[in-house]
């Protein structure tokens, strides 16, 4: 039959042929589908893999981060009674040394602050002061520097600044009813920024509560003063009240102390708080 009829073999072959075609075809097709079904998953594996080996890479740069579980506890001091004065005027330290009676701690990432004593023939009281003077760029850098002989509750608190440098932050700050280098207040001023903001800072994060607009002149000598009776907290620059708000965060007594953030060289004197 077939024999006699060529043109059947011929076009059985043509649509054997053909039902290869588009069997593949489909065969194809179908790959293709899968493949695009996959490539959102591949991307999203892609992507955070990348942001993990990014992250791991900027905590490796900045010198890791302490979770408040990681941030070591203050050491013991007693609760100072009403009356109660210390000043630190840092004239009777050696320059080059770091002062005695304190010890620094950092909040956030970037390199721990570096607290020496030097000579300024500016100094409010001759010839000393304490310089933060480790210029660190990273913006969630806050570096303090604790007074370990008492704690207070009620106070008053003061000390005199001069911002020297800064690009990314030019800052002086008092932190105050400190737990640990992640849980405090802070009083602070910006000299780029040209404001006062006052903070309370939980678990490492700042959160602010009170705040004034004002000129803060650099490479010239300033007071910050902070009154603090139960939750009402008030703040002083240059002698003038530029704050008052209330807050309850923290109501047990702390630690005070210095405190600047980021690439800021600041000097201070004249440390004072009394215990009211």
């Amino acid at each position: 039959m077939v024999g006699r009829y060529p043109w059947i073999a011929k076009k059985a072959r043509a649509l054997h042929s053909e039902s290869l075609y588009h069997s593949r075809a489909l065969d194809l097709q179908f790959r293709r589908k899968k493949l695009l079904m996959k490539k959102p998953y591949i991307v999203l594996i892609a992507f955070c893999t990348l942001s993990l080996v990014a992250l791991l890479l900027f905590s490796l740069r900045e010198g890791g981060y302490l979770s408040s579980n990681d941030i070591p506890a203050e050491p013991p001091a007693p609760i100072e009674n009403t009356g109660t004065v210390f000043t630190y005027n840092f004239d009777s330290e050696k320059p080059g040394d770091v002062p005695s009676k304190f010890h620094g701690v950092r909040t956030g990432r970037g390199a721990p602050g570096q607290w020496i004593v030097i000579a300024d023939p500016s100094a409010p009281s001759q010839p000393n002061v304490v310089v933060q003077n480790l210029a660190d760029p990273v913006d969630s850098r806050f570096v303090l520097f604790i007074a370990d002989e008492g704690r207070f509750g009620d106070f008053d608190l003061r000390v005199k600044f001069k911002a020297m440098s800064g690009e990314v932050d030019r800052a002086a700050g008092l932190v105050f009813r400190l737990k640990d280098a992640n849980n405090y207040y802070l009083a602070r001023v910006n000299a780029l920024e040209d404001n006062y903001r006052l903070y309370h800072v939980k678990g490492g994060k700042r959160h602010p509560f009170g705040g004034a607009n004002l000129t803060v002149s650099a490479k010239e000598w300033h007071e910050l003063r902070v009154e603090c009776i139960g939750d009402r907290i008030i703040c002083y620059y240059d002698g003038v009240k530029k704050i008052e708000a209330t807050d309850e965060t923290f109501r047990d007594a702390g630690k005070v102390g210095l405190w600047t953030k980021a690439d800021s060289v600041t000097y201070f004197d004249d440390l004072r708080v009394v215990a009211k």
